[in-house]
């Protein structure tokens, strides 16, 4: 998983840093909440990001902030990092967005058990994303016909809307996915072929 770490302090950067590369995770690491809020609008940026509380230039709550004003189908896992641990504290953290909370100073495996939840959540995330978009181009593909269709009396063509009539297939064919297979029906076989109808086929049907 890339995650990206935003932390001022430099041993806490330090230590954070070769914790996550111990758990085997790629790290992009800054050092304020201005270069952290610039590398997560890159296409490539982590979808998981660690943001420390207290920074200069924007703080860890606006950036989450600025996170959530984005709309998107795949938004980032935040986890807010910080000393501050009273519960108006955490409901502030919640509030801006973030989606859990880590207290300094943290424990190594509490942390990899934060972010293992923060990996599940990424992948439902990115599953019921991917359905959607599944769902949206197979809605695409279905053309179906509504409204009030001119057709003639006499001869059954349809009217487009460009004032053209068109054999009835011909139009289906246009604004739906169906395909014909032309025959010829027990009337019209009737009318067209008599010698060819059987009057016992004509008295059973």
């Amino acid at each position: 998983m890339r995650i990206l770490i935003a932390e001022d302090d430099l041993t806490s950067r330090i230590v954070l840093m070769n914790i996550l590369k111990k758990q085997g995770h790629d790290v992009v690491a800054t050092v304020n909440g201005a270069e952290a809020w610039e590398a997560m609008q890159k296409p490539d940026a982590p979808r998981m990001v660690i943001l420390d509380w207290m920074m200069p230039e924007l703080s860890g709550l606006d950036v989450c902030r600025r996170a959530r004003a984005v709309q998107t189908d795949q938004p980032p896992y935040l986890i807010m990092l910080t000393t501050k641990g009273d519960k108006a504290d955490l409901i502030a953290g919640l509030d801006a967005g973030a989606d859990d909370y880590l207290a300094k100073p943290f424990d190594a495996g509490e942390l990899r058990a934060r972010i293992n939840v923060g990996v599940r959540m990424l992948e439902i995330q990115a599953t019921v994303a991917a359905k959607v978009l599944a769902l949206q181009a197979a809605l695409a593909d279905i053309r179906t016909l509504r409204g009030l269709i001119p057709i003639c009396a006499s001869c059954k063509k349809i009217r487009d809307d460009q004032g053209i009539w068109k054999q009835i297939e011909v139009y289906i064919h246009e604004h739906t996915e169906a395909e014909f297979s032309h025959g010829v029906c027990t009337e019209c076989m009737k009318k067209l072929y008599p010698d060819l109808v059987r009057d016992d086929q004509g008295a059973s049907e």
